[in-house]
Parts: structure tokens; sequence; C-alpha cells
């Protein structure tokens, strides 16, 4: 009988392909899924795929930080071994000294900054303010109040010369 259970699971294995297996689960529920390596019908090597079912979730509601970056790094095939739940929690609470440690490092450097502003050691940043765009012949000063006239009604093709140029210079 076993040998019977073998041969139908290997014609399936042909047929359909190999089923995937459960690797895991995360701390929010979401399942971790692999479809080992394996042959096609046609011959076709099929290599492994990694995926996750995510808990109430639509693939387009995904937003960042749903799945641990543990597991995100085996579905991407960074790592190979899939993580554990100690080493996912591990590596959150390093994570969480870290954003302490640089809020504490930025807090010091704020009070640092601000004693070196008080006693004169450091000038302070200027503010400036922009007015205009800097390619505007005009830029920091009142921008031209002057409206754009119309020359449609007494235009005449080849009249125009440029500003500061006589009618006795032709080429």
């Amino acid at each position: 009988m076993n040998r019977a259970w073998q041969a139908l699971r290997a014609l399936r294995q042909r047929l359909v392909g190999p089923s995937k297996e459960l690797v895991g689960t995360d701390q929010f529920g979401n399942k971790y899924y692999r479809v080992p390596k394996h042959e096609s019908r046609a011959g076709q090597i099929i290599p492994e795929r990694r995926f996750v079912e995510a808990v109430n979730r639509e693939a387009y509601q995904y937003q960042i930080g749903d799945f641990p970056t543990e597991w995100e790094a085996w579905i991407r095939k960074k790592r190979e071994d899939p993580p554990t739940i100690e080493e996912i929690l591990k590596n959150e609470n390093y994570r969480e000294e870290m954003k302490q440690k640089v809020k504490d490092v930025s807090e010091k450097d704020k009070l640092l900054q601000a004693k070196e502003y008080k006693e004169g050691l450091v000038a302070e940043p200027s503010h400036t303010q922009v007015k205009g765009h800097a390619s505007a012949p005009y830029y920091g000063e009142k921008e031209p109040s002057q409206d754009p006239t119309s020359t449609a009604n007494t235009f005449q093709p080849g009249a125009w010369m440029p500003p500061g140029s006589s009618g006795s210079q032709n080429k």
C-alpha cells in the first residue's frame, strides 16, 4: 500500500507540481510557504518559489512593516533559512534600542548647539527668504507690474528692429 501512495504522489507531482509547504508564521499571523524546485511535465526546471498569505489583507493594501524584515529577506531569497520567532523579537528589541539611542543623541546635540549659539561660539544659521526665481532678471526685487500689451492689430512683418539697433546697420 505504501508503494501505491508513493507512486500516486509522484504522479501527482509530475502532473500538478509539488504542493506548497508551510514554513512558518509570524507574530501577526501571516503564513509563509515554499514550493520546492521541481520539474514540469514538459521537462522544464521550475525554481523554488516562496510566498506569504497575509492575514486579512488584500494585495493592494500592503504597507511597509506588515511583514517582519527577516521574513521579507527570506521571501526575497536574501537568506537561506526561515527566521525564528526568537530571532525576530531579538532584532525588534535591537531596533527599538537603536531608535532610543538616536533620539537621545539628537536631543544632546540640540542642547549642545543651543549652548554654543548662546555663548557665541557658533553663528546661528541665517534664514533667507527667496523671492522670485534665480534666473529672472528681477530676482529679489519686486516683480515688474507692467501688463503685457498685444501688437496683433499693428504688427507688420519685417518692421520690428531690436532695441539699440539702427536701420542703417544691415549685415
